[in-house]
């Protein structure tokens, strides 16, 4: 390259965002029930994801609890089964000994039809450790689990009110164990959305693969916004960098 040549000379013009007294009077409606859907949508896809990891973590912990039954093998299996997992994922640190104890406990104290229903899917696993740990009584941990779910507690909230034994002072009975999903604001579902768990269980698509998918949603909404018409413009395409500066 010359030392005349611009290195932006080939770069793409996008036109300027319109600025919102130009919209159509329809569009805050609009932008209110598109911000509801991704809304909604987050919340629904997180409650799904930390679901299946929860369901997961209960299988593995149900074949360790069956493989020691039947082959009476001890804990240098969960340390060569732990280094083993991984180098096979490697970054995940869901597999740590420590962890597969917990999912072998988790197993014992629950059949696997009570772990897909609500309210214990719709715990993260901080929380199940912390039932596990703290508690003893399957029907109080349920009833501690179906509290922080209805009221949306962080791990810590649980493991205070536990501590300060709330249902003994309490004395209400707590029957609502449908899937309801929990509210936006609450501490449940901002540590749920954070959960380094659910990160680690979904980190496995090499990040060829997630660009292409990125590039692809891009394309969709990009042509979404486009057969729109006129006075709509998506500027917020990702401008591929040289290097990496690490995760967001």
């Amino acid at each position: 390259m010359s030392a005349h040549d611009d290195p932006n000379e080939n770069a793409p013009v996008f036109p300027p965002t319109p600025t919102r007294t130009g919209m159509p009077g329809w569009y805050p409606d609009m932008l209110d029930a598109v911000s509801s859907r991704i809304s909604t949508g987050r919340v629904r896809a997180v409650a799904a994801v930390n679901q299946e990891l929860v369901a997961t973590y209960w299988a593995i912990g149900k074949e360790i609890l069956d493989r020691q039954s039947q082959e009476g093998w001890g804990a240098k299996v969960i340390d060569r089964l732990s280094a083993d997992l991984r180098d096979k994922f490697p970054g995940l640190k869901g597999f740590s000994s420590r962890n597969f104890l917990f999912m072998r406990s988790f197993a014992s104290i629950w059949e696997g039809a009570a772990i897909v229903k609500a309210p214990l899917s719709q715990l993260p696993w901080y929380h199940h450790i912390a039932l596990m740990q703290k508690l003893s009584d399957p029907e109080t941990r349920l009833w501690y689990a179906a509290a922080a779910v209805e009221h949306g507690w962080s791990r810590n909230v649980l493991v205070h009110q536990i501590e300060t034994r709330l249902r003994e002072r309490s004395g209400q009975a707590i029957s609502n164990f449908n899937a309801v999903l929990p509210a936006e604001d609450s501490d449940l579902l901002q540590q749920t959305m954070k959960d380094p768990y659910i990160f680690d269980f979904v980190a496995t698509t090499d990040r060829h693969d997630e660009a292409e998918l990125e590039s692809q949603l891009v394309d969709h909404v990009e042509k979404f916004l486009l057969e729109l018409g006129q006075g709509f413009a998506f500027v917020g395409r990702q401008v591929r960098r040289g290097r990496s500066n690490g995760p967001p």
